[in-house]
């Protein structure tokens, strides 16, 4: 998906292709869960809390995040310059609903696994 695209062209009234898709892609969620659970954070200190994504790509999420509302990001001039990043009202309302989504991914894993499995012996 576009990150720079505001709406999808051909459903430009659909929440889920306009908000969600974008806000559930794997680094934003764990950009969520990482600031979530460690409050504010620079990003270098963002880099080492998930350390599978590359500097490119959390630019990239972060810059997303601020557009849509769900991270803060502060300038604090020093040499080098300092960015701090928190998340904002409006993703902290949407944590409890990752956090139950979160939830039911772990109850529900081996099941689905084993499922999985199922499925590629046929």
């Amino acid at each position: 998906m576009d990150r720079k695209e505001i709406r999808d062209a051909m459903f430009p009234e659909c929440p889920v292709r306009n908000v969600l898709s974008r806000m559930m892609d794997k680094w934003t969620l764990l950009v969520l869960y990482t600031l979530e659970g460690q409050g504010t954070l620079r990003f270098n200190d963002l880099m080492r809390a998930i350390p599978d994504v590359s500097q490119k790509m959390l630019t990239v999420t972060l810059k997303s995040m601020e557009a849509d509302g769900l991270v803060s990001r502060k300038v604090i001039p020093a040499v080098p310059v300092k960015v701090e990043y928190t998340l904002t009202e409006r993703a902290l309302t949407v944590m409890p609903l990752l956090d139950r989504l979160l939830s039911w991914s772990l109850e529900n894993f081996s099941g689905i696994m084993a499922d999985r499995q199922k499925h590629a012996k046929e």
